[in-house]
C-alpha cells in the first residue's frame, strides 16, 4: 500500500510545478539556448527536493511564522523577477536581424550568472515556499512512519521529472525555438509571467 503516498504526492507536487512560474520560465530559456540548462534544471530540482524535505519532515509553517522573513523574500522576489521580466520584454523590442536565426551563444549567460539565476527564482520567490514547505508539507500531516517518506519521494520525483523533462524538451526544440519572431514571443510571455508574479508577491 505503501505506492499510494508515493502516487497521491507525485500527483499533488505535480500540481504545483506545472504550472508555469518562474522556476519553468527561467528552465526553459536556458534550454532554448542549451546554455547549462541540464543545470539550472538540477538546481532548481535539488531546492525543492529540500524544501519539500523541510515541509514534510519539518515545520510546514516556518515562512508563515516569521513575518520579516517572509517580506524580505517577497520583496526580494519581487525586485528579482521585475528586474528579469524587464531583461525578457527588453529583448522583445529589439530589431530583427537579417538573418532570422539566433545564434544559441547570444545572450548566454555564465556559469556562475546561471547558477545564480536559478538560486534566485527558487529560492526569492515565496510561492515556493508556500507550494512546497507550506502546502506539501501539511498534505504530509495525514502520513506517518514509511508512508510519510513515501509521499515526500513522490513529491520529489515530481520536480525530477518535471524540470530534466522540460529542460531537455525545450533543448530538443531549439532549432525552431531559436527563430527570432519565436524567441521573441517566448520572451515576451516570459516576461509578463515574471513580471504578473511579482505584482502578485507586492499586492
Amino acid at each position: 500500500m505503501l505506492f499510494l503516498p508515493i502516487l497521491k504526492g507525485f500527483l499533488l507536487g505535480s500540481s504545483m510545478i506545472i504550472p508555469i512560474g518562474a522556476q519553468n520560465a527561467f528552465v526553459i530559456s536556458q534550454g532554448i539556448k542549451r546554455n547549462y540548462h541540464l543545470l539550472a534544471a538540477s538546481i532548481c530540482l535539488l531546492c525543492d527536493i529540500g524544501l519539500i524535505a523541510l515541509g514534510v519532515f519539518g515545520s510546514s509553517g516556518f515562512v508563515s511564522e516569521d513575518d520579516f522573513l517572509y517580506q524580505a523574500l517577497t520583496w526580494g522576489g519581487a525586485i528579482f523577477l521585475l528586474i528579469y521580466g524587464t531583461i525578457s520584454l527588453k529583448k522583445v523590442i529589439q530589431p530583427v536581424a537579417n538573418n532570422m536565426e539566433l545564434s544559441r551563444d547570444s545572450n548566454n549567460l555564465s556559469l556562475k550568472l546561471v547558477i545564480i539565476s536559478a538560486l534566485a527564482v527558487t529560492l526569492l520567490n515565496p510561492h515556493v515556499y508556500l507550494d512546497t514547505v507550506m502546502i506539501l508539507g501539511g498534505a504530509s500531516l495525514k502520513y506517518t512512519g514509511d508512508e510519510k517518506i513515501m509521499f515526500a519521494i513522490g513529491c520529489m520525483l515530481a520536480s525530477v521529472v518535471w524540470f530534466y523533462f522540460l529542460a531537455i524538451l525545450a533543448a530538443r526544440l531549439a532549432p525552431w525555438l531559436l527563430n527570432q519572431k519565436v524567441q521573441k514571443g517566448i520572451d515576451f510571455v516570459i516576461g509578463v509571467v515574471m513580471w504578473f508574479i511579482a505584482v502578485t508577491l507586492i499586492v
